[in-house]
């Protein structure tokens, strides 16, 4: 069994555009296999606080790194036209030499959908709109003339070129039955929320051929730092979500992640309580990712 990958979820916020690079260029040398933000037009739970464009940082993040996968956890279906992004997606994996995944969601903020003026859909349109976006981004990327009639888009064109690099990887995150139905037909990785957990054995077989990833809030507490201090600011931090936390030394989350790899994860998304300083990125790197099993 090969090591998993981890990838350093990142929200980019609290934090100028240097900062964030800074920590993507710690998280290539301390081997974190890429890095993913997320992708709201307001940040959640803190509305008025400064935030940055997710596609537009992706872009200025693959250019600072050389190595580094580059993504989102998840870019929202709604903001974008299916065209527009396929062009998006397909040119930020050219610049950044096939270092580009895709992962998309139907948007789950429902008041910030509103508020924006985006769209007033349920939950089960925003999924129907998800599932045409997959399928005419997949016939964009084919270089090929694309003709589709649906509920949501109608375009007849000649199609979009180039074509990516390589395959351009699909994410798709959830346990919902009509959402593991869209990871079954269209994804690569289905990413499983910390909630579906302990469904997790029980859904795999309905998410097709897509490898598993996982999404964790993270309270390290490096080699020579104090528990105490550092738990308590996860705490105070995330009081709310402290019982989905992994907490713990090198050594107590490589037994975690160790756990979870058994359980058929191939990828863990890692967020860093602490904002992620490079120092803990490292720390990270060195006693977690460094000392993974084979």
């Amino acid at each position: 069994m090969d090591r998993p990958e981890f990838f350093l979820y990142l929200p980019q916020m609290r934090m100028d555009v240097g900062a964030i690079c800074e920590r993507a260029l710690a998280a290539e040398r301390s081997g974190f296999t890429g890095i993913a933000f997320m992708d709201h037009l307001a940040p959640p739970l803190a509305e008025t606080s400064p935030m940055y464009e997710a596609m537009t940082l992706a872009t200025w993040v693959a250019a600072c790194t050389t190595d580094l996968v580059v993504s989102h956890l998840v870019l929202c279906d709604a903001f974008r036209h299916p065209a527009v992004l396929a062009r998006q997606a397909v040119t930020l994996d050219h610049a950044s030499g096939g270092r580009f995944e895709l992962a998309l969601g139907w948007g789950s903020v429902a008041d910030e959908l509103a508020a924006y003026g985006v769209t007033a859909d349920a939950p089960p349109a925003r999924v129907a709109r998800l599932e045409e976006s997959l399928t005419l981004i997949r016939s964009l990327w084919s270089g090929e003339p694309v003709e589709h009639h649906g509920t949501y888009f109608d375009v007849d064109c000649v199609g979009q070129r180039p074509t990516p690099v390589t395959s351009i990887p699909i994410i798709v995150g959830g346990v919902g039955p009509r959402t593991l139905e869209l990871v079954r037909r269209h994804a690569d990785w289905w990413n499983v929320p910390v909630y579906g957990l302990d469904r997790l054995e029980e859904l795999r077989p309905t998410a097709g051929t897509a490898r598993v990833s996982t999404q964790h809030l993270v309270a390290f507490v490096p080699s020579g730092a104090d528990r105490g201090s550092t738990l308590a600011l996860a705490e105070r931090r995330y009081g709310g979500m402290t019982t989905e936390m992994l907490t713990g030394g090198g050594d107590e989350l490589v037994v975690d992640f160790a756990r979870l790899r058994a359980r058929g994860a191939d990828r863990f998304y890692v967020w860093l309580a602490d904002f992620a300083p490079t120092a803990t990125i490292e720390a990270f790197g060195a006693e977690v990712i460094g000392s993974m099993p084979d």
